[in-house]
């Protein structure tokens, strides 16, 4: 369990180190109306929280109450509350294709976490937390 937690703040830590760049930040900038920013910020903050909850859950083996946080903040089943089908359209095609992997990833680790295996769910949060970093390396909306 303490190594995928490591390998969390691993790649977290890469995340960071990649953004923080002396010169300018050659992601692509995709404009969004002000609300729709807010809105977007509101729940990529959310997905943060999620993460540290099922991480949570994951350390004290509590395996069906991560998989349950999982799939209704992050996987498939939270595209509705997040309102993905609105955002979508101002999205470009590889940001959209980031952020539909991200939540089919979320989905497969509730459904593995559910195993009650912990390296195994570990293994596969980490596909939710690489599709983050492939979008946060690639667009920005600020």
């Amino acid at each position: 369990m303490k190594y995928g937690m490591v390998m969390l703040v691993v790649l977290g830590s890469q995340l960071i180190g990649s953004m923080v760049q002396a010169g300018e930040d050659s992601r692509q900038l995709v404009e969004l109306p002000e609300m729709m920013q807010q809105h977007m910020m509101s729940n990529m903050r959310d997905h943060l929280v999620a993460i540290n909850e099922i991480l949570t859950y994951l350390a004290n083996e509590n395996f069906d109450r991560a998989a349950e946080v999982a799939e209704s903040r992050l996987g498939m089943s939270s595209l509705k509350s997040h309102g993905a089908g609105h955002m979508a359209k101002f999205m470009p095609k590889g940001m959209r294709q980031a952020g539909t992997s991200m939540h089919k990833a979320a989905s497969r680790f509730a459904l593995k976490a559910q195993e009650g295996e912990a390296l195994p769910a570990y293994k596969m949060l980490s596909e939710v937390t690489s599709a983050c970093i492939d979008c946060h390396a690639s667009y920005r909306i600020r």
